[in-house]
C-alpha cells in the first residue's frame, strides 16, 4: 500500500499514530504507513486534532484542507488532504 494515494476527493494519506511522545514529529515508515509522533493524549479527540494541526502546518495549508476519514479511534488512520498535489506533500513530508 502506498503512503499516499491520489482519489477524485483529494490525496489520502496513510499515518500510523504515536500518541502521548515526547516531541511531535514525523517518522519512517512501518508496515506502508507513515509514523506521526504527537505529544497530545488520546482524550476525546486531543490527539486527533493535535495530528490534523502538526501536519497543516508541516504542509503549509489551512486546517480545513485535512481531515481523517478512517481511523478516527485507531492508531492507524487515513488522512485526506485537499489543495496539494502529491509532489507537494511528499517534498513537505520528506516522503
Amino acid at each position: 500500500m502506498p503512503v499516499l494515494q491520489e482519489t477524485a476527493d483529494g490525496l489520502l494519506l496513510y499515518a500510523r499514530i504515536s500518541p502521548k511522545s515526547a516531541a511531535d514529529r514525523l517518522g519512517p515508515l512501518h508496515d506502508g504507513r507513515l509514523k506521526i509522533a504527537v505529544t497530545a493524549a488520546p482524550d476525546k479527540g486531543k490527539a486527533n486534532a493535535h495530528l490534523l494541526k502538526f501536519l497543516a502546518k508541516k504542509l503549509g495549508a489551512p486546517k480545513s484542507a485535512l481531515a481523517i476519514v478512517a481511523g478516527e479511534t485507531d492508531r492507524d488512520k487515513t488522512i485526506r488532504v485537499r489543495g496539494l498535489s502529491a509532489a507537494q506533500v511528499r517534498d513537505k513530508l520528506g516522503l
